[in-house]
């Protein structure tokens, strides 16, 4: 089982001296999470609780939203946290080792999109294959390049695949904007619960990043980056010239 996983694992060590450690499993074909959730779980995971609007799935037939179900041990081991408090912070994936003093409040926020993306909501599914290359703490130029990368990777696919690809882009900010009611509407799911700031402003780090995704991509700041990609705007003439 352990060939067919991969872990990340998350250490922190609070200025109490408190260490928290959380280990995140995902099947390598799938990126899928299969990290043991434990029950019984409370009933803010419950689907029809706070369910998003544009959640494609029947509370008849999937009893817990599996975001929220996914959340769980995030949202306990944080319920009595604040956000500015700081931690050492050590990030292990299978090919690197992060490190960073950061505030519990993108520790969470980092957690909190990792298993939310990959707890099989239909809606999050979207940004799943970013888990592959799963960057801790990006900014939100370095978001905005990944999710715009990915995209256009999944339209390769989609052609690929005999489907329509959206090379245009014209569909992301639609995803951009299904990503906030996801995220609004996860903040009404734990707002009831008595805990401290840190998982609540983790949700809001998250939506933020989902808004600013979608506003570059409306203003149009690709212009800010075009001149990154000047080795694949020169003429191709010559080298064909040289050819003939």
């Amino acid at each position: 089982m352990a060939e067919d996983c991969i872990a990340i694992e998350y250490e922190l060590t609070l200025s109490s001296g408190e260490r928290k450690r959380h280990v995140v499993r995902l099947d390598r074909l799938t990126m899928g999470l299969v990290s043991k959730i434990a029950e019984p779980l409370p009933e803010w995971t419950k689907l029809g609780f706070q369910q998003c609007p544009n959640c494609p799935l029947d509370p008849s037939k999937h009893a817990r939203c599996p975001a929220a179900a996914a959340m769980v041990e995030i949202v306990e081991s944080f319920k009595n946290s604040v956000s500015y408090e700081k931690a050492d912070v050590v990030v292990r994936t299978p090919n690197r080792t992060y490190n960073k003093t950061a505030s519990l409040q993108e520790v969470a926020t980092s957690l909190m999109g990792l298993h939310m993306v990959t707890s099989g909501c239909p809606i999050l599914d979207k940004l799943r294959p970013l888990v592959f290359t799963h960057l801790p703490f990006a900014t939100a130029d370095e978001t905005f390049f990944r999710v715009v990368s990915m995209y256009l990777l999944a339209q390769f696919f989609r052609w690929k695949h005999g489907l329509a690809p959206d090379w245009e882009l014209e569909n992301l900010l639609a995803t951009c904007k299904d990503l906030n009611a996801v995220n609004a509407a996860f903040g009404k799911r734990i707002a009831g619960i008595n805990t401290a700031d840190a998982s609540l402003n983790a949700l809001v780090s998250l939506d933020c990043l989902a808004g600013l995704t979608g506003m570059s991509i409306s203003d149009d700041f690709f212009d800010d980056i075009e001149s990154f990609f000047a080795g694949y705007l020169k003429n191709d003439q010559a080298k064909n010239d040289k050819a003939a």
